[in-house]
């Protein structure tokens, strides 16, 4: 089921800065904001609305549903067929009378009353991964950018790797998880990155042909079937010929995931842009990025991070990341003053329980995730 010639090629002829995205977001019943499993109903029910052709995907459980926006030409067009796509969604969801939830967990759902889409994929998941995809009922933002060659393709997601972390700390969005507080600002992180197999950072691969050869070696040994389990946070998606960024928490507001897709861009488009000029990138052991990713995890903005490529590693402030990403990148994303976890916790702080802060969460996204204004980026 992996062609790996045929994904070499689909890099080959891919265009630079084609972007892709995909929002998972939770399907409630509005009244109790609980997980409902909506997701066929919804699907099936979707048939002849030109604005949902492509736009729904599944993601694993039933009470979960993904909108791809599919091949964007640019950022620009990509967040527009985007927002055309919100707009219908949400409008169908309401009148098959479910709500849409963006937070990177549900703060009270049981992941033992989830039900697994009835597809071969996610059959093969589950028989897998037992316990591990059963618990996983997290949601996320995932974005793909096109990055013409192989090779470049994977030196780009090699030098994402020290960026990943402070992309989850900006979107950090989940401090819920089994209807407690989990102390965390990324409780998705802890329960999807830290528990699935071939999650999180990836290894320095160098070359195409490492990668080829780490894919065949995981098919020879029965380890995988299809190139889509290997879950990495950034991964070249072989059947897109894409960069896939996919560390990032669901965000609670349309502006949020706006600002965060384009940053996300602008931070593979400056890979890129090292790559051609033949700069190495930085050659960063595994322990010192997951120390980063746990500070993220834990602190989200709130805490410190370490500026690993610094020529002395020393703390900075995590609240200065996205002033960071911009002057290293070259964008001007402007994301608000508290991200989703900080709010929530802010809440928290104030003697809110969780269904007190998740009805607030949810009432965000509702009242802007609909509009399709012309998107402000880069």
């Amino acid at each position: 089921m992996i062609d790996l010639p045929a994904a070499r090629e689909r890099f080959e002829g891919s265009t630079d800065g084609t972007v892709g995205l995909e929002e998972e977001f939770a399907l409630l019943d509005p009244e109790t904001l609980e997980l409902v499993p909506a997701f066929e109903r919804l699907r099936d029910g979707a048939h002849g609305i030109p604005e949902l052709d492509g736009a729904i995907a599944g993601e694993l459980i039933s009470s979960e549903l993904e909108i791809v926006s599919g091949r964007g030409e640019d950022l620009q067009d990509a967040l527009r067929r985007q927002r055309v796509r919100r707009r219908a969604i949400f409008e169908h969801a309401e009148a098959n009378g479910v709500t849409l939830g963006a937070t990177g967990t549900h703060p009270l759902s049981d992941y033992r009353e989830q039900h697994i889409i009835e597809t071969e994929h996610y059959r093969r998941v589950e028989e897998g991964l037992q316990y591990v995809a059963r618990r996983n009922n997290t949601f996320s933002l995932h974005v793909h950018v096109g990055v013409q060659g192989a090779e470049r393709a994977v030196r780009v997601c090699d030098r994402l790797r020290p960026v990943l972390p402070l992309l989850l700390a900006v979107s950090a969005n989940s401090p819920w998880v089994d209807g407690m507080d989990s102390g965390l600002h990324s409780a998705r992180s802890q329960t999807f990155t830290k528990s699935f197999p071939r999650c999180g950072i990836p290894d320095v691969f160098g070359t195409w042909q490492a990668w080829a050869d780490y894919v065949e070696l995981l098919v020879r040994t029965g380890s995988i079937v299809e190139f889509t389990q290997l879950w990495w946070s950034v991964r070249p998606h072989h059947s897109f010929g894409t960069v896939e960024v996919r560390i990032c928490d669901a965000q609670m507001t349309g502006p949020e995931a706006d600002g965060l897709a384009t940053l996300i861009y602008a931070c593979v488009a400056q890979a890129a842009r090292e790559v051609d000029a033949g700069e190495t990138p930085p050659d960063l052991p595994g322990r010192l990025i997951e120390e980063n990713m746990w500070r993220a995890i834990r602190y989200g903005l709130d805490g410190r991070l370490l500026d690993l490529e610094a020529p002395r590693v020393e703390e900075f402030d995590a609240v200065e990341t996205v002033e960071r990403l911009n002057a290293w990148t070259g964008a001007a994303v402007a994301l608000p003053e508290l991200n989703g976890a900080q709010r929530q916790r802010r809440l928290i702080a104030a003697g809110a329980g969780p269904a007190e802060v998740y009805a607030q969460c949810v009432e965000e996204t509702r009242s802007t995730f609909p509009i399709t204004e012309e998107p402000n980026v880069l």
